[in-house]
């Protein structure tokens, strides 16, 4: 493949990576970026994403060398510059010296996703904007084997470069889609057998412990925005909500602490 330096950042052959820091540009174009060695090393290795251009420094090149190495037919753009260049490119400092521009998968729904006909555990997100906390709740999930996520309108970009960071690879791996029809999108949990499960600070909702005590089967595991929690829209189609105890004078807690609490929990059922 070829391997070309590059010393000017304002070389043509690097237009999409001075998108970059523009996530609707690049979604407009049908692309999105990996960023840190490790994430670049998820996409380098997906066996359905394609890759259309690499953006290292030599070190970080060095690290991808078994993967570029098994890749000798192949004609992805390897472009290799020492960090000011990078810095200069994007207009910041890349993570581990290491970008990749990736091709983006068609949009999917939640009727795209085969893995709901058998999970016994998904993870369904309400307008959860903030990249760290969604990033977070799909780590998450790939840890306790959660095979999907569902998202309703109005949640962050599970391809945006700090989304895909934070999860460290999970979002380029855990299939997702959107329930453009929120909250109607519930209703068909139910009808594919799922109970859905709010998570709610509530002192009225049921304790987590007991959920995960005797788990209700196929479990929908419900999750609201930063601050405002579930909108009563979609807890009127809620079967079940639930809490994790937490300490007096503890208002609640951060929805992706919570959801790792929460998957850990109803992971180790039946």
């Amino acid at each position: 493949m070829p391997i070309e330096p590059v010393d000017d950042p304002r070389d043509p052959r690097l237009r999409d990576f001075h998108a970059v820091p523009d996530p609707v540009l690049l979604r407009r174009r049908g692309l999105f970026v990996a960023e840190s060695r490790f994430v670049v090393r998820e996409l380098l290795a997906h066996p359905r994403l394609a890759t259309q251009a690499l953006l290292a420094t030599p070190a970080a090149l060095d690290s991808l060398g078994d993967l570029l190495g098994a890749r000798t037919l192949d004609t992805l753009p390897v472009y290799v510059a020492p960090p000011p260049v990078l810095k200069q490119v994007t207009g910041f400092r890349v993570h581990r010296g290491c970008l990749a521009i990736g091709e983006r998968p068609p949009a999917a729904t939640d009727a795209d996703l085969p893995a709901l006909a058998t999970a016994r555990l998904v993870v369904v997100l309400e307008q959860v904007g903030n990249p760290d906390n969604l990033g977070s709740i799909f780590r998450n999930a790939a840890a306790f084997g959660a095979p999907c996520v569902l998202l309703s309108p109005g949640c962050c970009d599970p391809l945006y470069r700090k989304a895909i960071r934070t999860s460290i690879g999970a979002t380029l791996r855990i299939p997702y889609g959107e329930m453009a029809d929120w909250p109607g999108g519930l209703d068909r949990l139910r009808a594919h057998g799922y109970t859905t499960v709010a998570l709610a600070p509530d002192r009225d909702a049921d304790d987590l412990r007991a959920l995960a005590a005797a788990p209700a089967g196929r479990l929908a595991l419900v999750f609201g925005t930063e601050g405002a929690g579930l909108s009563d829209e979609a807890v009127a189609r809620i079967d079940r909500r639930v809490r994790i105890p937490i300490a007096d004078g503890i208002d609640s807690l951060n929805v992706a602490t919570a959801a790792g609490i929460a998957l850990y929990a109803l992971s180790k059922g039946p």
